[in-house]
């Protein structure tokens, strides 16, 4: 049993027990989450049910870890011949979350 949730302005294929790193949503450590922007759920039998766009009336309950970070990331602007340089960069921060159970 599976679940596509929109999440962050991403689509997350959530599986009951596993472990996902997500956009950080401002939880804190040990806080239960509810996913209600559930897109598609596939069920133990191989049934599909899909939304339109949301399905109604289902969830996805996730526990937050913590909280992680991604690598710095470096952008680097240069115009040759002109003595344009300019670095810029950003360091995002994730959320971890575990997946307790998909509600229907």
């Amino acid at each position: 049993m599976y679940a596509i949730v929109q999440c962050g302005g991403h689509q997350v294929k959530m599986i009951p027990g596993e472990t996902l790193v997500v956009d950080n949503l401002g939880n804190d450590k040990g806080a239960e989450i509810n996913f209600d922007q559930v897109l598609m759920v596939e069920k133990d039998g191989g049934e599909l049910m899909a939304g339109a766009p949301f399905l109604a009336g289902a969830r996805v309950v996730a526990v937050v870890d913590g909280v992680a970070r991604g690598p710095k990331i470096r952008v680097f602007k240069k115009k040759r011949r002109k003595g344009m340089r300019r670095t810029k960069g950003h360091r995002s921060t994730y959320t971890r979350v575990t997946v307790k159970e998909i509600v229907l």
